[in-house]
């Protein structure tokens, strides 16, 4: 290709799709990605594999983050209704929540109000439909995202749209700045790899493991998603994502901030089995669950939330979009979108 006009470092869910949403307001740009993992890899520092994943906002801002999850809900409205093989579906979710609604996590702030209630249709339980020992619930339209469909689906786009992707370790900033002088901007969408990449080396960045297992889809499939927790986000989080109709079901899970370790945790995931079958009374009973693989992941998390800014580095324009914890998926869209909307603010572009 010839010297690329952008280039975007990391391609996990938020490189990726920040790579499309480029390419189709700037489409006569040269796009390359650069990245030491790509869909189809499984490794610990690559974290878009091991996700869930769902919709199922847990912003409350009143402000950013929520935008960014409306704009991805729309997104995959497109994608579940018109795009089959993108691997996004359309399925409702049951939420449960362990404590009262005010400590739940899940007003927006200034409002009191649970923000997507009207995007997503959502319906209140009564008390009759409360799992044993939960406060309150609602059930709300949603969708399930089989992420072994949709990242190599989202690489294919880039592909089609003759974005270049090559894989390649990155050290630095400046190291791409060198290798390719005429770039005009560079997108940083390396998620946790920015706690050490260097000219960034943000050490507001930590893990937050997460641990999960594919179980074989029942003979008779799931027909919703399942989550509990005592907050929207709590180390102490129970969820059900079938990827129907034959992609198994995903069991998880846990939320621990600051661990690294990428090891399986067996004795652990039979307490995920326990919850999740009296959670979703369909799975059957725990040792009657055929589990296909268990995998461990780590949610590139931030203290403050979110980096999504400019920065020049090394005299090269740096947009900085990274740091989504468990919000990968379900903000990526709008993550995309205010990325480039930075790029869009210098008139040079």
């Amino acid at each position: 290709m010839s010297e690329p006009t952008f280039i975007i470092l990391g391609a996990g869910v938020i490189g990726l799709t920040t790579a499309l949403e480029l390419s189709t307001r700037h489409p006569s740009s040269q796009i390359l990605i650069l990245a030491t993992h790509l869909p189809g890899d499984r490794h610990i520092n690559y974290t878009s594999p091991w996700a869930g994943a769902n919709w199922l906002s847990g912003a409350t801002d009143n402000g950013r983050l929520e935008s960014w999850d409306e704009i991805t809900y729309r997104k995959f409205e497109e994608l579940a209704d018109g795009t089959k093989e993108a691997g996004v579906k359309r399925m409702n979710i049951q939420a449960f929540y362990d404590s009262e609604i005010e400590k739940a996590g899940i007003l927006s702030q200034g409002t009191g109000k649970v923000w997507y209630e009207g995007l997503t249709g959502l319906r209140w339980m009564e008390k009759e439909e409360l799992r044993e020992g939960a406060v309150f619930g609602y059930e709300c339209a949603s969708f399930v995202v089989n992420v072994q469909v949709y990242l190599p689906w989202l690489q294919n786009e880039c592909l089609r749209k003759g974005i270049q992707i090559h894989r390649k370790s990155i050290p630095s900033i400046t190291s791409i700045t060198t290798t390719y002088p005429h770039a005009k901007a560079i997108l940083n969408c390396t998620g946790l790899g920015s706690y050490s990449l260097g000219d960034v080396e943000d050490k507001t960045m930590y893990p937050t493991r997460g641990q999960v297992m594919l179980v074989e889809t029942p003979a008779v499939p799931l027909t919703r998603m399942y989550f509990r927790s005592p907050q929207r986000v709590n180390k102490d989080t129970t969820y059900v994502f079938p990827r129907n109709p034959g992609g198994g079901v995903i069991l998880g899970g846990c939320r621990f901030d600051g661990e690294w370790d990428g090891e399986v945790d067996l004795e652990f995931a039979e307490d995920i089995k326990r919850r999740c079958c009296e959670l979703a009374p369909e799975l059957g009973r725990p040792e009657e669950l055929k589990v296909l693989q268990h995998g461990v992941g780590l949610r590139p998390g931030r203290k403050g939330g979110p980096r999504l800014e400019k920065e020049v580095i090394g005299g090269r324009l740096v947009v900085h979009n990274y740091g989504a914890a468990g919000a990968g998926y379900q903000a990526s869209w709008g993550m995309a979108k205010a990325a480039v909307d930075l790029l869009t603010q210098d008139s040079k572009l």
